[in-house]
């Protein structure tokens, strides 16, 4: 996909990777509708801010008509809460299930539409090496990510004849408020996975792996769990 002129909706472009994807398909002559819960926060010049809840039919309804020009959707948005599925809080697991997976599904059913009737362009979801791996204190991310990761892969099938494309980008801990108790030499910049992002939209890849981290676990999927 050619990203000059294209015309990008961010989701959870306020902060973080999704300012960054923001501020960069802004450089490379893009037309940015930067989503937030709270527009008012969206401090980026050029971009148009977009109130956007992804937990909110009716405001992605809103969006997706105010934005009807869209051929790019990064759904960037997300939680982690640090919830343990078997012990932890119901509500939270559901809150996750919300945000990352039910968001980004509702979202793009909304959006699709609007890329079609636009000549078509491309889907890009923000997803994480805990798709893959599953550890226990963040059972509830990880199982949201992992049922994103499925999304991922059934919406680039059916969005395929329709003239949209669909990647997935996979990363480890990036230097952001989500891992911020996460050592810096393990944390990867926000500007080199954004990067990285929308040089596998531009080359149409269906999937980006933003670091060695990811690498490595998606080479060792074909290794046979072992016992705790």
């Amino acid at each position: 996909m050619e990203l000059k002129d294209a015309v990008a909706v961010v989701t959870g472009a306020n902060r973080g990777l999704g300012r960054q994807l923001a501020a960069q398909l802004l450089e490379r002559g893009a037309k940015v509708y930067a989503a937030a819960r709270r527009p008012e926060t969206v401090d980026l010049p050029g971009a148009v801010p977009l109130r956007l809840d992804v937990t909110d039919e009716e405001s992605i309804r809103a969006a997706a008509r105010t934005a009807a020009d869209a051929t790019l959707l990064v759904n960037n948005a997300g939680i982690s809460t640090g919830t343990p599925l078997l012990t932890g809080s119901p509500d939270a697991v559901r809150r996750e299930m919300e945000v990352n997976f039910f968001g980004p599904l509702a979202v793009t059913r909304a959006f699709a539409p609007v890329i079609e009737a636009n000549g078509g362009g491309a889907v890009l979801n923000v997803l994480s090496v805990l798709s893959w791996l599953h550890p226990a204190e963040l059972g509830a991310y990880a199982a949201a990510k992992a049922a994103a990761w499925a999304l991922t892969g059934a919406s680039r099938e059916e969005l395929a004849p329709r003239g949209i494309t669909v990647t997935a980008l996979h990363v480890a801990y990036m230097d952001t408020d989500m891992a911020a108790d996460v050592p810096a030499d393990r944390k990867t910049a926000p500007a080199e996975v954004a990067a990285r992002a929308l040089d596998g939209i531009a080359a149409g890849l269906p999937e980006v792996l933003a670091d060695e981290v990811t690498r490595h676990v998606k080479r060792s999927l074909a290794t046979p769990p072992t016992a705790a």
